[in-house]
């Protein structure tokens, strides 16, 4: 924590931080909830001057560590949203994902925050597994909106390199049907979908500001921060974070990257491209597609109306 403290002060200089000129703060990667409040004080302490009035302060938290008091402790340091990762309400598939919380625990914690003071309230589920049927899914869905949320996040299981369901990829189903079936279910309830995975009566501004292409400080080993055209990677190694959270690797992106990134992400949530970034070659690609019904134009920015074929879409506008 006293690294992160070192780390802050660079960069609320490098980027220029002014009073109240932080409109998010987001605590999350890991579990922020085997923190105790006192260890965040002097973080928040430090921050505090530059956070805006309104500013959204979220964190995530695991259901099996947040206890009543550590959500009062977080909410009196002024965090007003929190993230919780329950995946599933059902004991095997929780089992299947590794997890280390049972469905009781991922039950009780959003109302543990409700009691706790906080008015926003999400939690993360995931899909697509090798066990998933639309009655589990059906039956997830069903808990998750009896609790009191106003935002919810779903993600389909992916396998990646490195993580240990690379060794068992059969634990994953890659459903078409799906996945538009449970998104339909979702919004069904009354949540808006404003981007691929998010959902709800409420839109996380910090999610948002991503999409925008707004600057956003990273604190923290592994974190990454992102301003103009420059993005800041503190080490991975936490032991070599605590000795030097300074040392810190840049990579510069050059116009394409800009361009490309600022596409993928505006098409695969509510944020839309602005036209005038794309060539003329890639605007009547993007005439094409508003012809096919796959885009519309409003206002001179682009958007997508099915967010699973944002990828597609882009491929197709940058070729």
């Amino acid at each position: 924590m006293k690294a992160l403290l070192r780390q802050l002060d660079h960069e609320l200089e490098r980027f220029g931080a002014t009073h109240k000129s932080i409109e998010t703060l987001f605590i999350g990667g890991g579990t922020p909830s085997t923190v105790t409040p006192e260890l965040y004080a002097p973080f928040f302490e430090k921050i505090r001057p530059f956070l805006a009035d309104d500013a959204e302060i979220t964190t995530e938290a695991n259901p099996n560590s947040a206890t009543q008091t550590w959500l009062e402790g977080m909410n009196n340091l002024g965090v007003n949203r929190v993230s919780f990762g329950v995946q599933s309400f059902h004991e095997v598939k929780l089992k299947l994902l590794g997890r280390n919380h049972h469905a009781a625990q991922a039950i009780e914690a959003p109302h543990l925050a409700e009691a706790a003071g906080f008015e926003n309230i999400s939690i993360d589920l995931i899909y697509g597994t090798e066990i998933d049927t639309r009655s589990l899914l059906e039956s997830d869905l069903y808990t998750a909106f009896s609790l009191p949320i106003n935002h919810l996040s779903a993600y389909s299981l992916t396998i990646e390199e490195g993580t240990k369901f690379f060794e068992t990829p059969e634990v994953s189903r890659d459903d078409e049907n799906i996945a538009y079936w449970f998104t339909e279910q979702i919004k069904a309830r009354g949540f808006i979908q404003y981007e691929i995975s998010n959902f709800g009566t409420y839109r996380s501004q910090h999610n948002l500001g991503y999409w925008e292409y707004k600057d956003y400080i990273g604190i923290g080993s592994g974190a990454v921060g992102f301003m103009k055209n420059r993005r800041f990677y503190p080490t991975p190694s936490v032991e070599a974070y605590i000795a030097d959270p300074l040392r810190i690797d840049t990579e510069r992106l050059d116009t394409e990257a800009i361009k490309s990134e600022k596409v993928l992400l505006g098409l695969r949530s509510c944020i839309g491209v602005d036209r005038k970034i794309l060539s003329h070659e890639e605007r009547k690609r993007a005439t094409i597609l508003a012809e096919e019904g796959k885009l519309t134009l409003h206002e001179k920015r682009l958007y997508n109306p099915n967010f699973f074929l944002s990828d597609e879409i882009a491929l197709y506008l940058l070729s």
